[in-house]
């Protein structure tokens, strides 16, 4: 069985969906610090003048899991479904996009991680992605960077891993010799698709190319690039 673990993002880029779709199954990696400043509960919109962040606010004291941290309201809600519309608003498949955004956003929690997870998982039906989605906080795993993922992988039977280019510097290769895990890294290169407002702009939310293309979107969700093996 192939297993991807990331970090759970909010509204994320294509490439994510794509790493989604190329396992069996993927987990939230939601049990480790937030990190201030990354995607975890933002994104970016495209629009006339330029990018945009999206952001959820939060309400996070210094140390806290993914997984602990807390919205801070629900009134991102309106703030966020008028960034979607002023960003995609006249794109050929808003109407759709804006539908979908609002079943994700319907879900009854206030925690980051779980309304991301509310997220991926409508986007990923969309898209006819079928992969497993689970996230790390019920497995209570032990140890540090790859020794946590092996202790995963055990409870999972996982044979296979796909991981994000950016592990590279820190896996322990040596880890996945010694548990028979197969190491692969994941390859982003895409073709770019029909987009508003000027110079094609690849890293927005996975929102842009579904309100720009419709169902067409899970055709330009496949990287051009092979993944790297590794191991």
């Amino acid at each position: 069985m192939k297993t991807g673990v990331i970090q759970s993002n909010y509204i994320p880029w294509r490439g994510y969906f794509d790493f989604i779709n190329s396992v069996d199954t993927f987990v939230i990696y939601d049990d480790v610090q937030y990190s201030k400043g990354s995607w975890r509960n933002r994104n970016q919109l495209k629009y006339p003048d330029g990018l945009k962040w999206i952001t959820l606010p939060l309400n996070i004291k210094l140390g806290m899991n993914i997984n602990e941290v807390q919205l801070k309201d629900d009134t991102w809600k309106k703030s966020h479904a008028s960034q979607l519309r002023s960003s995609l608003g006249k794109a050929p498949f808003y109407k759709e996009a804006a539908e979908l955004w609002e079943k994700g956003a319907s879900v009854q929690s206030n925690y980051l991680s779980e309304i991301n997870e509310s997220f991926l998982k409508v986007t990923c039906e969309y898209l006819d992605i079928k992969t497993r989605i689970i996230r790390s906080e019920p497995f209570q795993l032990s140890g540090t960077k790859t020794e946590r993922l092996m202790d995963l992988f055990k409870k999972l039977n996982t044979t296979s891993y796909l991981s994000g280019p950016a592990a590279e510097s820190y896996l322990d290769l040596a880890l996945f010799s010694q548990n028979n895990i197969r190491l692969t890294y994941k390859n982003y290169s895409y073709a770019d698709y029909p987009q508003q407002f000027g110079n094609f702009e690849p890293t927005v939310t996975i929102f842009d190319l579904i309100a720009n293309t419709g169902k067409e979107a899970k055709n330009y969700l496949k990287s051009r690039v092979a993944n790297k093996d590794v191991c």
